[in-house]
This record gives structure tokens, sequence and C-alpha cells, in this order.
């Protein structure tokens, strides 16, 4: 009930704001407004995807298989951004609503399920220095730092799914400098709990740590391009951003790091979890892109290793109970061209290479999308098919999507 109340609130709020007719233009969010003192801003948006997607499995021998296919709204969101207080004193919140966004919700969750994606305050404390405290993505590999809404496929790729530590609650550091007239150096320092977003009981196992350098050799690139996928912004003169995170996430208690199941025992089988399997794990990424008017390239390797890749228990019954940890390493490059009337064709290559004990084979993945940018990346159609194949099975998999974004 205390939902529904602030939904019509807000809508209620928005309505009558509308009739204002403020002076904002599409894609630049829906209220935006400035207190009369200057002490406190705030811009409000909302996004959405609707996504169409079809899946065919087809075997060397029997050739295709019969097909799955479904819609939904992959993404719908409200965000909030502004200042308080002090222009160096900035927020940004970002709240999921589909079924997606939200995500299993577990007893580590108070079985809510888990609505917040950003909560965090940016205080430019000192020069080039800004201390994040809250919750929002970690530096880790740049194509899990781009936003969703500025992606040149209709989803990101395997290496993501796989290696990515995506969201997390703590603080970060982050600096910038210059060396000459335009080679910027951006570095990233984080401690974070390690478990992953909206959690609300006592941290287990210990905490993760972060630390990002990037280079970029020809200076910045237009609007933040070196974190929006194709270029919506053909750079006159190359740029070159450069990557490299190391992550170490102590006494690990999921299998991907801060991501993925928990790795729980039942020893006597009644039901509830006993326990949970400590690994600390340590993941690697180096990553580039680079723009020159229509092109853009953006190229990731991950490596991610495991104090113990195998864990087991013997139950009360002598049973055995296994977990593992998904180590191994990721390799993932895409190309793509953007024509001056604003339609782009692109290409990726992923590959994943298991580690340890996992019987998991190694696939790669070869994707061909075509995008229409109708107002860059706040309105946009976008369809990309994908042919996987795996090293030691005649199955492989088509995949055709078709999406729709539209960002306010």
């Amino acid at each position: 009930m205390k939902k529904l109340s602030l939904f019509i609130l807000l809508m209620t709020s928005l309505s009558v704001y509308s009739q204002t007719r403020p002076d904002i233009k599409f894609g630049k969010g829906i209220v935006n407004a400035v207190a009369k003192d200057s002490s406190w801003s705030v811009l409000f948006g909302v996004r959405t995807q609707t996504l169409f997607v079809a899946d065919w499995n087809v075997n060397d021998t029997s050739g295709f298989g019969q097909a799955s296919s479904n819609f939904l709204i992959r993404r719908a969101r409200f965000k909030f951004g502004g200042f308080v207080f002090s222009p160096k004193i900035k927020y940004k919140m970002e709240f999921g609503l589909s079924n997606k966004d939200l995500g299993k919700a577990s007893d580590r969750t108070n079985l809510a399920p888990r609505m917040i994606l950003d909560a965090v305050v940016k205080w430019n404390f000192y020069k080039n220095f800004v201390l994040w405290a809250g919750q929002t993505k970690l530096a880790g590999n740049r194509e899990r730092v781009v936003s969703s809404a500025n992606l040149q496929f209709v989803d990101r790729s395997f290496l993501n799914k796989v290696y990515n530590i995506d969201r997390d609650a703590g603080v970060q550091l982050r600096h910038h400098f210059k060396i000459g007239s335009q080679f910027v150096v951006r570095e990233i320092f984080s401690i974070s709990i390690g478990e992953g977003r909206n959690l609300v009981q006592d941290n287990l196992g210990g905490y993760q740590y972060t630390g990002r350098i990037e280079l970029l050799p020809f200076g910045k690139f237009a609007s933040k391009g070196d974190y929006i996928n194709a270029a919506i912004k053909r750079e006159e003169k190359p740029k070159l951003a450069l990557g490299f995170t190391y992550d170490y996430n102590d006494r690990a208690v999921k299998d991907r790091s801060n991501m993925g199941k928990y790795m729980t025992y039942d020893t006597n089988g009644d039901g509830e979890i006993d326990g949970y399997f400590e690994s600390s794990t340590t993941t690697l990424f180096a990553d580039m892109m680079f723009k020159y008017k229509g092109i853009s390239v953006m190229a990731e390797y991950a490596l991610r290793t495991a104090a113990k890749d195998t864990m087991q228990i013997v139950n009360d019954d002598l049973s055995v109970t296994t977990a593992m940890v998904q180590v191994g390493s990721g390799f993932n490059v895409q190309l793509g061209y953007m024509f001056e009337n604003n339609w782009e064709v692109a290409g990726r290559f992923t590959q994943i290479v298991p580690g340890g004990l996992l019987n998991r084979s190694q696939f790669e993945q070869y994707t061909f999308g075509i995008s229409k940018y109708i107002v860059g990346h706040k309105l946009k159609v976008q369809t990309d098919v994908s042919w996987l194949t795996t090293n030691n099975s005649s199955d492989n998999n088509l995949m055709y999507r078709l999406q729709f974004e539209l960002h306010l």
C-alpha cells in the first residue's frame, strides 16, 4: 500500500509539473529542478527496454530443433540524480522495476526483491579526489560499467555474464590527473562487502578490494564516450582508453566472487543452511576502447582464479556436498561502424575458457547486430543474431533478438 501511495504521489507531482511546460530536451530527464537558493537539485528520468528473443538448438546431425521465444520487459527503471548543499556533493539513485531488474530474493535480502540498483553519494572533497559511498557498480570490466542504456548490442557479452563483479555496497576513492597537455590517468580504489547489492544481514566471509587504473593517451572522449558503445559522437581525432582492474574478494561465499549462487551446505538434510563454503577469489580485467569518426572498437580480457576452486564436505548420511567457483578466462572484442544516417552495423566475438574442475565446456559466440539510433541511445531499435558453439558437443545455439529502448 505504501508503494502504491508513493507511486500515485509521484505521478501526481509529475502531472502538475508537466503543466508548466518545462524546457527540457528529449532524453535529458522528465523533471530537472534546482532550489531557489541553489542548495540542491534533482534530475528524474525513466527508461524501459522491450525485448523479443527466439532461440533454436542446432545439432550437427539432426539440424534445427524446436524454437523457444519470448516477449518481455527487459528493463524498466527510475533514475534520480543531482547535488545537495554544494555542487561538489552529488548523488545518484536508480531503482529497477522489471522482474529481470529485481533479481532473486533470499534470506540475505530479508526475502525482499532487490529493487535498489544504485544509491550512492559522491563527494569531491579535495581537488581531483572524489569519495563515493553507498551501493553502485564496482570498477570492473568496461563492458559492465557501460550503462545497459548505452550498449552496442541488445545486451552484454558472455564474458560479462560469467566474470563481471557488478554492484556492491561500500566506499570508493577516485582520482585523476594529467601528464602533459592531454594524457589523462584515472585511479580508482574501493572496499565493499563482497556479496552484491541489497544485503541486509551481517557480511559473510571477508571484504572485497578493487583497484583500477585507466590511461587515455590522446585525451578525454567526447561526452564520456569511453563508457558509451558505438560512435554516437564522431571523434575528429583518434581516441583510446586502456583499463586494468585487480579485484580480490576475501573468503567469498558466492561461486562468482560477489555474483552467482551462495555456496551453502546442509549437513543433516533438514533443509536448513548449516554453513557456507568460503574461497578467496581474484579477478583480473584488461580492456580498451577506441573511437575515430564512425569506427568504434572495444575489447576485454578477464581471468578469475580462486584459492580453492572446488570444496567438499561430508554430510551426516556420508553423502558429499560439493561447491565449485567459476574460475577461468574470457575474451571479448566488438567492432562497429556508424553511418552518417545513424544506422550502425557491428560484430562481436566472445570466447569463454573454464578452469578448475568444473564440468563446463569451452564455448565461443559470434554476434552480428544492426542498430538504428533515432535520438542517440535515448531512442533506438536494435537487433542481433548470435551463433554459440561448444568445443565438445554437437549441439549449437542460434539466437535472434529485437529490442526497443526508450530513455526519458
